[in-house]
């Protein structure tokens, strides 16, 4: 490992992403696993939907759900999927989105030391428990689908008590802005899990929007209060419209993608996709990032975040109650046909950074936080005999594990997932059909490879039982 080094820093050096150069020479490749098989069968999930969606696709079809993860405690990782497959062709009117019911996948996942005595030190089979649909008690607004070619966007299996949150892109009421709470549409993007076991928080990109929901039910709980400007006014259920006929809030499909938890369970981080409407023109690599406090629900401060070599961001993770990682990636990789470039992790220090609510975005970029290299996935992966056209190109969920022993060494474990599209198979270079599935990297890292900072992991309390 020690020989990547100046490849990284030199790297790092030329894209001036180091303040001070860091060595990443421990930080090894432990194991690599995939998830497409369960009980129910092979790209199958849980949630025992038996009917086809409006695009012809399972209402059960297992993806996506590398678009964000969560660790929960012993061997247990929770992973939520997006909006639905709407990488299949439908109706560019709705920009091909379906009535795919919201849901989150429990996943028990232990790494099982190599026999083999060569390749990774261990492998790693997920195994899928429980898959759990996202509802809400009280009424959503659905699309009617008139004048769209489409039915209405309510789910067939809503009840009286149970109102489904789906992808379905006009799913909301147009007489409000995105941040109706009762709108029905919904792009989850990243999972975490509350102290107490008991509820899991869970962000999104056509709000953008913060919920929390039982974890065992389902049941959405709460809506978390997101600054007003961060919403658009003129909703439509075509993306690029929204751009267009907006002025101010958040761009399309480039919502809350990221989000984290402090270790002491006190706050929740939320990170912007790309640059909203209103600062995208003067400043179209400044990111917002949201703090809330998870007992008020309320905002309580906003920092900025500068892109580097990466087209957006699509996660944060806590390393302490004031660091964090952050996933800055580009497009490239597998499912697009061509090579992994940028898969960078970099690491940002909140306890000095200014707030920026009040400032528009030329502003706010002035007072970006300072940020360091952490960990170049391509760079890491490549070295490791993975080809960069085989690196998926939507890297998109991060959680820390337990920690584990390899060889004479202990290691803190960074599990890191991707997004498929719900895309079983794609294109690779050639033309040629290779497999796609969502998997899970593991990567071993050590108290020296974090530069001077502290890994705190989250404890979680005994209020939540789940049976693997």
């Amino acid at each position: 490992m020690r020989r990547i080094l100046p490849f990284v820093v030199l790297m790092a050096l030329a894209f001036g992403l180091l303040a001070v150069p860091q060595s990443n020479a421990q930080i090894t490749v432990l194991a690599v696993g995939s998830l497409t098989h369960t009980r129910a069968g092979t790209y199958e999930d849980l949630s025992g939907l038996h009917y086809v969606l409006e695009n012809g696709v399972r209402a059960d079809e297992l993806g996506g759900f590398g678009s964000g993860i969560a660790y929960a405690g012993g061997y247990t990782f929770l992973a939520v999927p997006d909006r639905g497959p709407n990488a299949v062709e439908f109706d560019d009117a709705i920009d091909n989105t379906v009535s795919y019911i919201n849901r989150f996948h429990t996943i028990k996942m232990e790494l099982e030391p190599n026999p083999s005595g060569s390749g990774l030190p261990f492998t790693l089979t997920p195994k899928l428990r429980k898959t759990t649909l996202l509802f809400s008690l009280t009424p959503l607004k659905y699309g009617s689908g008139d004048g769209l070619g489409v039915g209405s966007g309510t789910p067939p299996l809503n009840t009286f008590f149970r109102h489904y949150f789906t992808g379905r892109s006009d799913n909301f009421d147009p007489n409000h802005d995105s941040g109706y709470a009762k709108d029905a549409r919904l792009d989850s993007e990243s999972i975490r899990v509350s102290n107490d076991g008991r509820s899991v928080f869970i962000s999104d990109e056509y709000g953008p929007y913060v919920y929390q929901f039982d974890r065992e039910s389902g049941i959405r709980l709460r809506s978390f209060q997101l600054p007003s400007d961060f919403f658009v006014t003129d909703l439509q259920p075509v993306g690029a419209d929204e751009i267009t006929d907006n002025k101010v809030g958040r761009t399309a499909n480039k919502g809350m993608e990221g989000l984290a938890i402090t270790p002491d369970g006190k706050t929740l981080v939320g990170i912007m996709q790309n640059a909203l409407i209103q600062d995208a023109t003067a400043a179209k690599k400044l990111l917002r990032i949201v703090t809330m406090d998870v007992r008020s629900g309320q905002t309580t401060h906003e920092y900025a975040y500068l892109l580097t070599a990466g087209s957006g961001v699509s996660e944060i993770l806590a390393l302490n109650n004031h660091e964090f990682l952050v996933d800055e990636r580009d497009g490239d990789g597998r499912a697009n046909g061509d090579d992994a470039v940028v898969k960078q992790l970099f690491k940002i220090d909140l306890s000095n950074a200014v707030d920026v609510t009040n400032m528009d975005g030329t502003t706010a970029a002035t007072h970006a936080v300072a940020k360091t290299l952490f960990l170049d996935l391509v760079q890491l992966l490549t070295a490791n005999g993975i080809a960069a056209g085989n690196i998926p190109a939507k890297i998109e969920g991060l959680a820390f594990g337990p920690d584990i022993k390899c060889g004479h060494s202990k290691f803190h474990t960074l599990w890191v997932a991707n997004d498929n599209d719900f895309l079983e198979t794609v294109a690779d270079a050639n033309g040629n059909q290779i497999p796609n599935p969502n998997q899970f990297f593991v990567f071993g890292f050590t108290d020296a490879d974090l530069a001077g900072s502290k890994l705190i992991p989250q404890p979680f309390g005994q209020g939540f039982h789940h049976r693997l």
